[in-house]
C-alpha cells in the first residue's frame, strides 16, 4: 500500500513537472515571437511586408534592406560613427554612474541606522509609482533652466538618480551578516574600505543586474526632443529618421530594428544568472 502511494505521489509529481516544463515553453515561445517577427520582416522584400494577414515566414528573403539601411547611413551629413560614438559614450557613463551612485545610496539604507530611515526609504518608494510621461514637462523645465538642452548631460543626468536601482542593491545587501561587516571594522577598515572591498564584491549579481538593465533603458532611448545638434543624437534617433521615409523605407526600418536589438540581447545573455538571483533577493522582506 505504501509502494502505491509513493508511487502515486511520484507519477503525480512528474505530471506536475511536465506541466509546468510545457506551459513555460509555451509563455516562452509567445514571448519570443515579437522577436522572431521582427528578425524576419527584415529580409523581406517590399511586397511582402505589407500583406494581410502577416506572414510569419519569407517566401523570398533578401539582404536588401541590410543594404538599403548601410546606402541610407553612408549619405548622412554626418558620419554613422559618430552616432555610435554618441549612443556608446553614453550608455557606458551612465552605465557606470547609476550603478556606482545606486550602491553608494543603497549602502546606507541597508547596513546604517539614523533617524526618518524608513520614512525616507517609503518616500523614495513612492516615487516608482510616477511614470516618465507624468513627469515629462516638469524634468524638461529643469532641464532647460540648467542649460542642459543640446549637451550629453541631458541624456546622463536623469538617469542617475534610478529608484530602482537602489532598490534591488538595497534588498540584496540586506542579505550580507551584519558580522561580516563588524569583521572587517575590527580589522581598522572604513566605511569606504567596507563598502568597496566587502561590500561590492558580495553584491556583483546585483549590480550586474543594474548594469544590464541601465545600458538596455539607455541604449534604447532617442534623443528627440532634448537633443536638436544632429553630431550629438543617439543611434537610434538617427536610425529612427532614416527608416521615416515612407513605404520603401518599411524594411531598412525593420533591419535597424534588428540591429538595435543585438547589445541588450548580448548583455542578457551573458548576465541572466546573475539577473535571476537578483530579483530572487529582491522579493525578500526586511
Amino acid at each position: 500500500m505504501k509502494r502505491f502511494r509513493l508511487h502515486k505521489q511520484l507519477n503525480r509529481s512528474h505530471f506536475g513537472n511536465i506541466t509546468i516544463f510545457l506551459m513555460l515553453v509555451v509563455v516562452g515561445v509567445f514571448m519570443g515571437l515579437p522577436l522572431y517577427y521582427n528578425i524576419i520582416q527584415s529580409f523581406k522584400p517590399v511586397e511582402e511586408l505589407f500583406i494581410f494577414p502577416p506572414r510569419f515566414y519569407v517566401v523570398n528573403p533578401t539582404w536588401n534592406n541590410y543594404s538599403q539601411l548601410f546606402q541610407l547611413v553612408s549619405d548622412l551629413t554626418v558620419p554613422f560613427s559618430r552616432y555610435l560614438f554618441n549612443s556608446i559614450f553614453v550608455s557606458l557613463v551612465s552605465t557606470t554612474a547609476s550603478v556606482l551612485i545606486g550602491a553608494m545610496a543603497a549602502y546606507p539604507f541597508a547596513k546604517k541606522k539614523f533617524p526618518g530611515r524608513e520614512t525616507l526609504w517609503k518616500l523614495i518608494m513612492l516615487t516608482l509609482l510616477f511614470s516618465g510621461g507624468v513627469t515629462a514637462l516638469p524634468a524638461y523645465i529643469i532641464k532647460a533652466k540648467l542649460h542642459l538642452i543640446n549637451t550629453y548631460w541631458v541624456l546622463i543626468l536623469p538617469t542617475l538618480a534610478s529608484t530602482l536601482h537602489m532598490f534591488l542593491m538595497r534588498q540584496f545587501m540586506l542579505q550580507i551578516p551584519d558580522s561580516l561587516l563588524d569583521a572587517a571594522k575590527l580589522d581598522g577598515a572604513n566605511d569606504f574600505l567596507i563598502f568597496l572591498r566587502v561590500v561590492m564584491p558580495n553584491v556583483k549579481p546585483a549590480w550586474m543586474t543594474v548594469m544590464v538593465l541601465s545600458f538596455t533603458s539607455i541604449w534604447n532611448t532617442g534623443s528627440a526632443g532634448v537633443i536638436f545638434k544632429e553630431e550629438l543624437k543617439l543611434l537610434p534617433t538617427a536610425l529612427s529618421q532614416i527608416s521615416a521615409g515612407g513605404i520603401s523605407r518599411s524594411g531598412a526600418s525593420a533591419a535597424a530594428a534588428v540591429l538595435l536589438m543585438i547589445p541588450p540581447i548580448v548583455s542578457f545573455v551573458l548576465t541572466q544568472s546573475k539577473m535571476l538571483q537578483t530579483m530572487a533577493h529582491s522579493g525578500i522582506k526586511d
